[in-house]
């Protein structure tokens, strides 16, 4: 282990609480491990060590961010977010192949998968677009996290008017999964994305809305006027 996720880990055993991690649970229907601890108080963590880590090569920082997902404990995942995107200004096309085995391996409940995706991945899509053709194939996968991470990684971007049509094709791929926590992804993707799109979300939604969960409509609507949310929440006969 490298002396460096000792001193981390070390330091977030001081900062645990049992309260907080109590109260951390009751948002999740898996099982999770964490420390239990503020966010504030994990970020601030993270980026304390970072001002160590951040000139080494970016294989060695990968490493460490490697070492911190195999503990399981939702606050050093929470690390990895912080570093992989405080990286973003050096990412490759070669990162790819990481941050996917990060998502296949590692994700295990929906705050690390958005905490990673919403930002590293954003970044690095916004970076390379071309790599929406590979979140397209994640909506395949058997992987419930590679799913949700389909949407989410473009939720920064959408909520910018970016990646349209990207965002709709994946909503459309993943239109009928039957996983709740795939479908609030890919709903807070529309709902992001009719920020600066209301009229196509709205068109979207009122072509899909026979067949599209429910869970998935309500938060693709959420930002929209009131006559258009209750147009698209009639029951048709």
């Amino acid at each position: 282990m490298d002396p460096i996720i000792a001193r981390i880990r070390q330091e977030l055993t001081t900062h645990a609480d049992p309260e907080i991690q109590k109260i951390s649970r009751r948002y999740f229907k898996e099982a999770i491990l964490c420390y239990g601890m503020k966010t504030a108080t994990g970020i601030a963590i993270a980026r304390k060590y970072w001002k160590e880590v951040k000139g080494r090569p970016k294989p060695e920082i990968f490493a460490l961010c490697e070492e911190l997902y195999q503990s399981g404990y939702m606050e050093e995942s929470f690390i990895v977010s912080e570093w992989a995107h405080a990286l973003s200004g050096r990412y490759e096309r070669g990162d790819m192949a990481v941050f996917r085995h990060w998502i296949d391996t590692y994700i295990t409940n929906w705050a690390s998968c958005d905490g990673f995706c919403n930002h590293t991945m954003g970044d690095f899509i916004e970076q390379f677009p071309e790599y929406t053709e590979e979140l397209k194939r994640w909506t395949r996968s058997e992987n419930r996290w590679m799913r949700r991470a389909a949407a989410v990684s473009l939720i920064v971007p959408a909520k910018h008017g970016k990646f349209l049509n990207e965002s709709m094709e994946i909503a459309s791929l993943l239109l009928t999964d039957t996983d709740d926590l795939v479908q609030k992804g890919y709903g807070w993707l529309l709902k992001e994305a009719s920020r600066k799109h209301t009229d196509e979300v709205f068109s979207f939604v009122m072509k899909n809305k026979k067949v599209m969960p429910r869970t998935a409509l309500r938060y693709a609507i959420e930002l929209m006027p009131k006559d258009l949310r209750a147009e698209a929440m009639k029951k048709d006969w």
